[in-house]
């Protein structure tokens, strides 16, 4: 059976988590394989509305396995805080429907707090980040200073590990930053207060995947974040710090001998982009405010304004050459229905020349936005459900980004709900 990997295109904020809820209908399992807490995931359907940050959105289907896989940034605070909020509004969460790899390695708080403490430190120079402590947390991973989250399975062996970790973290806490260093008695109330809440969901997933696959299962692969924010392939270093690209889904989800069959490439029908750095398409002052208020565009996350502009399709071209797209999902088309004109940024203007590739991350600030218009269509289109019932002005637009981009566009969102989607 297929394995689809569903990926931002662009910043992230695209939508993913909308039309992973849509997908998981035709799927068995689905797997987050990378980031942390630091970006969200809005899901709305029957239950409610939820922005989603570490649970995958596969979460709210019955019948599918979720799992949050080894290449995920593990924050056992921020998971069973989430968890409780949704089951609260009457989702199941059970070892059945979630499952934690046990190799995934924790987030501990001094992540965050070192997150914190080195962004006040950059001052103007900072990157944007949401102080979840992805940065420290990924950096603690490779230098192999992170608690596995299996060891919660085996105390026997986790307080010795705790405590050498935590002289070493102190080091930095206190001789570089002039901070208070962490306690043992404060670090064990933090893993009884969380890490014990989320043990019984931890197990052998890579076995689980192995079994699955052998049997034939679907799997849906969930990203964080886009292309622009991979840590190789994006705007370097206003990125995550893991790897949000469709090839990583495989090592990410603890089934490296996966096969990914399609790659379903999300695209927002305008740019938004949250934090700091280039960002090339961008619309300022009340142009800028009137797009930004028609399509509520705040971070799931951070509640931060989100910047915003028309759709830049050098990025987005970019975008699906490195997530390897086989279709596109645009999302929110029915916000552009306000619009008598709609810009769009054709092309880059880089010394002096116009060129349609995306530049080496250093000359992006030296960029500039070739900006063409199109017709826009001024009529509510968010009850539309079939591509012919769209005006002329939409299907044009739809058809003309999907040229520009060289990949079919097989999804059209005109809303929020699981149901505003016009497939072609």
């Amino acid at each position: 059976m297929s394995n689809t990997a569903i990926v931002g295109i662009n910043w992230g904020d695209e939508g993913k988590g909308r039309m992973v809820d849509l997908l998981t209908e035709d799927y068995d399992i689905v797997v987050r394989y990378q980031g942390g807490g630091n970006a969200g995931h809005t899901v709305i359907n029957s239950y409610g509305k939820f922005a989603l940050h570490l649970l995958p959105s596969g979460i709210f289907r019955e019948g599918v396995t979720n799992i949050l896989g080894n290449g995920v940034a593990l924050d056992p605070e921020n998971l069973w805080l989430e968890m409780q909020d949704v089951m609260a509004k009457g989702v199941p969460i059970t070892p059945e429907n979630l499952k934690i790899s046990d190799r995934a390695s924790l987030l501990l708080p001094w992540h965050r707090e070192l997150d914190a403490l080195e962004e006040a430190r950059l001052a103007d120079k900072k990157y944007g980040s949401t102080k979840q402590g992805i940065a420290p947390f990924y950096s603690d991973k490779y230098q192999k200073k992170t608690v596995l989250a299996g060891e919660l399975l085996h105390p026997q062996h986790l307080a010795e590990h705790l405590r050498d970790l935590m002289e070493w973290k102190n080091l930095t806490l206190t001789s570089v930053y002039g901070a208070e260093g962490v306690t043992m008695e404060q670090l064990e109330a933090w893993m009884d207060a969380y890490c014990e809440k989320i043990r019984p969901f931890i197990c052998d997933t890579g076995a689980f995947l192995r079994q699955a696959q052998e049997e034939g299962k679907r799997i849906l692969f969930e990203a964080q974040l886009g292309a622009l924010r991979d840590l190789d392939y994006g705007i370097y270093p206003y990125t995550t710090s893991s790897n949000a690209i469709a090839a990583y889904a495989p090592v990410g989800s603890g089934l490296p001998s996966a096969k990914i069959d399609n790659v379903v490439g999300v695209v927002k029908a305008y740019s938004t982009c949250v934090g700091e750095g280039p960002f090339v398409c961008e619309m300022f002052g009340q142009e800028a405010e009137e797009l930004r208020t028609a399509g509520f565009e705040y971070g799931a996350k951070t509640g931060r304004p989100r910047r915003v502009g028309p759709i830049d399709l050098v990025a987005t071209r970019y975008g699906v050459q490195v997530q390897g797209a086989t279709t596109i999902a645009l999302t929110k088309l029915d916000v552009l229905s306000y619009l008598d004109r709609i810009p769009v940024c054709t092309r880059y203007l880089l010394d002096g020349q116009e060129t349609d590739a995306f530049p080496f991350p250093t000359l992006l600030a030296d960029a500039k936005p070739v900006v063409e218009y199109m017709d826009g269509w001024k009529s509510d289109i968010s009850g539309v459900r079939r591509w012919e019932d769209l005006p002329e002005a939409a299907r044009k637009y739809v058809e003309f980004i999907e040229k520009s981009i060289g990949c079919p566009i097989g999804y059209v969102s005109v809303g929020p709900e699981r149901d505003s989607i016009i497939l072609r």
